[in-house]
């Protein structure tokens, strides 16, 4: 079963109350976000062409949604995320160190798998800043990671205060730990299992170093070879009260330069995407250094408006299964 509904759970929020905290609590983010990162809205594409080399890969098995454009003459794909458009966008758009851009980004991703947390329709504040290039270290990502869950403490607080049936609180101290910091801990879990048993204790954790092998010979979990650098990249995970598990809220990082770039395509088997300019940019030291990530609004608005379900705070469209559970156990999909 995907889906599942803790015992005994009711929703602390009308329809109607759930929308005025949803707004709310995004507004208050998204002030704190722009404002701790030094970032600037940018208008942002929907769909990329076929052949640009500019979507998101995911994990590499995600098929996009393509469609024919006969204006053009060629297919475009609605985006899985903005990872590689960003950072050619700051190359574009003349941004100088120091100063990133936003977007509220909307996606598709037809072959997610549907339960509590996911859902084919994604929404996320995708950002992304330019370094100064000695900033390129694990100093730098740990400072944004604290201002980003900063951010989030805050929005916490709002909530709570506007409504007080609303208990949630994030931790603002962020305990970090590696991909093999955590294997090593628990050899005998899975990387899921990892997650929840760290994050149950400290409750706000920065997991660090996601995508390459680990000792055991098998990476933590999959990440694209060709935007974060696997050695300073991470996820933020936040505890789930409701549900009993961690929740990712984050996936964000350093840039690949070029050296990182050649050797996570290699060992990856994606040498075939040298070819796309914007990895040749990447190649050739074209594009500045950034760091840069997304922030999943559906997923945050479902943690602190203490909800048991992504369809609670969004609308998409879900299984049978998951809409009969939902429906016994009263629980309002949007």
């Amino acid at each position: 079963m995907k889906t599942r509904i803790p015992e005994n759970y009711e929703s602390k929020l009308s329809l109607y109350e759930t929308q005025r905290a949803i707004v709310l609590l995004r507004n208050t983010f998204e002030k704190q976000l722009i404002s701790s990162l030094n970032l600037l809205r940018a208008t942002a594409p929907l769909f990329v062409p076929c052949n640009s080399g500019i979507n998101d890969n995911l994990n590499g098995v995600e098929r996009p949604v393509e469609f024919d454009v006969p204006a053009i003459g060629q297919d475009a794909q609605v985006v899985h995320s903005l990872a590689k458009w960003k950072r050619q966008a700051l190359f574009d758009y003349d941004f100088w160190p120091g100063k990133g851009l936003y977007t509220n980004m909307n996606a598709i991703r037809r072959d997610e798998v549907l339960d509590n947390t996911h859902s084919i329709y994604v929404d996320q504040w995708d950002w992304e800043a330019i370094l100064f290039p000695d900033t390129r270290n694990l100093d730098t990502l740990k400072a944004y990671v604290k201002k980003i869950v900063r951010a989030m403490h805050q929005a916490a607080a709002a909530v709570r205060n506007a409504y007080p049936e609303i208990v949630y609180e994030v931790e603002e101290e962020v305990y970090f730990i590696t991909t093999q910091e955590l294997e090593d801990r628990y050899p005998d879990l899975s990387p899921t299992e990892r997650e929840d048993a760290v994050t149950k204790q400290y409750r706000t954790v920065c997991l660090m170093q996601i995508g390459d092998k680990l000792a055991s010979g098998r990476p933590h979990d999959n990440r694209a070879p060709d935007y974060d650098d696997w050695s300073l990249n991470a996820d933020i995970l936040l505890w789930s009260d409701v549900l009993g598990q961690a929740l990712e809220i984050s996936s964000m990082g350093i840039r690949v330069d070029a050296a990182a770039m050649d050797e996570q395509l290699r060992k990856a088997d994606c040498d075939d995407r040298r070819q796309y300019a914007f990895h040749q940019a990447v190649l050739n030291d074209v594009l500045p250094p950034t760091i840069g990530g997304g922030i999943g609004q559906s997923r945050l608005c479902m943690l602190l408006l203490d909800k048991a379900h992504i369809g609670e705070v969004q609308s998409s469209i879900w299984d049978k299964e998951t809409m009969d559970i939902c429906k016994r156990a009263g629980v309002r999909l949007l």
